[in-house]
């Protein structure tokens, strides 16, 4: 590892529009200087969600500390998609697959989906769920940003994902890690869902959502990461 790049786990990471004249938006720097204190002249890194860094230093206006750096996406991206759940628990699988490092997150209508949004509430989650992207990879130091698409309904997304994987607790084994895995709601995926599609199967019992896309996204990185 690139021994400037290594210290960006140590710094602070903040999003801006231009790397060459960087700025912070008003939010992340009431939270910069507020919650985490820094003080003018302390150390920063500041990305542009697809993979550019640079290190600066805090104050009024930013200072370059360093040239413009990147980081390769990987190989083989990966995409989770999910039924939403309810209350936050929808909020806490964004989360957790932006630390991960998953790069397209998915909100899936299926057959046995308990909570459905309308066109206005899918929007107003997407809007909240990209916020929470942005702050996830803050504080997980996570140069790219993952893409959180529109709500879907089921037939349409497996039309345009063929290659898809569905998590199932009677699933097979998966020996190539699968670039595209669906989670289906706590009842299950329906049988005229599963019918003719790939499967795999989860640790443990039967999973709550949230904890079966999280699970199911750690699998599949090791997996990757592993076959390198």
């Amino acid at each position: 590892m690139d021994p400037s790049l290594s210290e960006l786990r140590h710094r602070p990471l903040a999003f801006v529009e231009d790397l060459d004249a960087p700025v912070l938006d008003d939010a992340d720097r009431h939270h910069l200087d507020r919650s985490l204190r820094l003080r003018p002249g302390d150390a920063l890194t500041v990305g542009d969600g697809q993979g550019r860094w640079r290190a600066v230093r805090f104050g009024i206006d930013l200072e370059a500390d360093g040239p413009i750096g990147s980081v390769a996406r990987r190989t083989v991206p990966v995409t989770v998609a999910f039924s939403p759940v309810k209350g936050d628990r929808s909020d806490l699988v964004v989360q957790k697959l932006t630390e991960l490092g998953i790069d397209r997150i998915v909100p899936v209508t299926t057959e046995r989906s308990v909570v459905r949004w309308d066109d206005a509430r899918a929007a107003k989650h997407r809007q909240r769920h990209t916020r929470i992207v942005r702050e996830a990879a803050m504080q997980s130091r996570t140069l790219w940003l993952p893409r959180v698409e529109l709500l879907t309904a089921f037939e349409p997304f497996v039309a345009e994902h063929d290659d898809a994987v569905l998590a199932d607790p009677m699933g097979g084994v998966c020996h190539h890690p699968p670039s595209t895995v669906m989670i289906g709601p706590e009842g299950g995926f329906s049988s005229a869902e599963l019918a003719g599609r790939a499967t795999m199967a989860l640790p443990g019992g039967v999973l709550r959502t949230e904890t079966a896309a999280i699970t199911a996204a750690v699998a599949v990185l090791l997996h990757l990461e592993r076959d390198g």
